[in-house]
């Protein structure tokens, strides 16, 4: 409980990150290093396909060459897979050199369990620099095990086209305009919201935004600290998730539909105009322009703020979302390091930027978002009270996992708003 209670303070809020615009250790880690000082890493990213996969292949081959020494083993693991992947490599002792972080309470654990390397002396001026306040994510009792690629609020994203069809003319901003929103899909024949419940993360997403609408700053940052989930405002927030699902929001077969995986996913729904909305972090246009029928941005896509609720008493302007970045294995090659600092350089973060159709983390490279919903994303994180860290990310990968499952059974009917908080505490006592 030490590490999560200390990294509570610098994740669970991240003020101003964009105001830049904003127990025993492992024995391994893969990288090597040959009489000849050759120098070969390992590693893993969640990029299958199209020009993420690319990006990579070009940074880690642009790498290479300024540093001829070093050869990087690329390994792309599908998203969804990622973290229970990478949790059994760490347990087995063959963990890769340089592995995607989260921050919040996964990376303690892993650091817990001095299984990542401290880079606090190894993060460079400039990177500091353009980081900024993105660095606090990967900030474990002081010090530094991670950096930051992109910087990922959340929020709905939606068909204007759709939007139109159905005579819908603003974006709601309230629990009942959304219903309504819903309402007038369903009227004019459009699934209303895309749901991949199959992968129980999105589908939870939708509870702890409703958490960020009824919860105070205050009970959030107490509850994540403390693992106290007591304040009535978490069984509020399951109650009002409960009582949307009622009104039956989502697409057909949400419970088995998966999130980013192929036309059928919900990201894929969303893509070829079967459904209206999906709330999702701001990789997702990145996504959406991969399942599309040309494989080109989706040109009518929106944003807009998960919408107030009443008698909450979260801030309105309040977001929730991650920063995505890399860590090195505790028994990496000093190298890991460096490549770190250098997809940092703005070239590369630029190119980030442009490849996964997201906010990249260097200030000096926010030029390079043009697209027209992440620009409405940055202003909303610009003049957000505050930012909230994705719940089952600050909790850990236990009481994270339980609390999507508890989220998920609640929508298939086997839970309730009572058995998600009884399930969370119990997840959390045992931590």
């Amino acid at each position: 409980m030490r590490v999560k209670k200390t990294i509570a303070a610098s994740t669970v809020v991240l003020m101003g990150a964009l105001a830049l615009a904003a127990c025993g250790g492992s024995d391994s880690g893969s990288g090597s290093d040959s009489a000849d000082g050759a120098v070969e890493l390992t590693f893993w990213h969640n990029s299958t396909t199209g020009d993420g996969k690319a990006y990579w292949e070009k940074t880690v081959a642009a790498f290479e060459d300024a540093n001829p020494n070093v050869t990087i083993k690329i390994q792309s693991v599908q998203n969804e897979d990622m973290d229970g992947k990478l949790q059994t490599a760490l347990n087995s002792g063959d963990a890769p050199d340089i592995f995607m972080a989260r921050g919040g309470g996964k990376l303690a654990d892993i650091v817990e369990a001095g299984q990542a390397m401290d880079l606090t002396d190894l993060v460079s001026d400039e990177v500091r620099e353009v980081a900024g306040g993105t660095l606090d994510a990967f900030a474990v009792d002081g010090k530094i095990y991670g950096m930051p690629t992109a910087v990922l609020p959340g929020g709905i994203w939606y068909s204007k086209d759709l939007f139109a069809q159905a005579g819908i003319t603003e974006t709601p901003t309230t629990m009942a305009e959304l219903e309504d929103a819903v309402a007038k899909l369903k009227a004019a024949g459009v699934q209303p919201i895309a749901l991949g419940a199959k992968d129980a993360w999105p589908a939870a997403h939708w509870y702890y935004f409703f958490a960020l609408r009824a919860c105070s700053q205050e009970s959030i940052n107490d509850s994540a600290a403390e693992m106290n989930f007591d304040d009535p405002c978490w069984l509020e927030a399951g109650q009002a998730y409960a009582d949307f699902a009622k009104i039956e929001p989502f697409n057909n077969g949400f419970l088995t539909t998966t999130a980013q995986q192929g036309a059928g996913s919900s990201a894929g729904l969303l893509a070829n105009h079967e459904a209206a909305m999906e709330l999702m972090g701001a990789w997702n246009p990145g996504v959406i322009a991969g399942l599309t029928p040309d494989a080109k941005p989706l040109a009518d896509l929106g944003w807009f703020p998960f919408p107030a609720i009443d008698g909450g008493e979260g801030d309105p302007t309040a977001m929730m979302g991650g920063v995505d970045g890399y860590a090195c294995h505790a028994d990496a090659p000093k190298e890991c390091a460096d490549f770190l600092n250098f997809y940092m350089g703005q070239e590369h973060q630029e190119g980030y930027a442009e490849a996964f159709v997201t906010i990249p983390a260097s200030k000096d490279a926010q030029a390079a978002v043009t697209d027209p919903a992440l620009q409405d994303v940055l202003t909303s994180y610009n003049e957000a009270a505050y930012v909230s860290v994705w719940l089952d990310t600050v909790l850990g990968q236990n009481v994270g996992n339980a609390l999507n499952a508890g989220v998920v059974e609640m929508l298939a009917g086997s839970g309730d708003a009572d058995s998600i908080v009884a399930t969370v505490k119990a997840a959390a006592a045992k931590e």
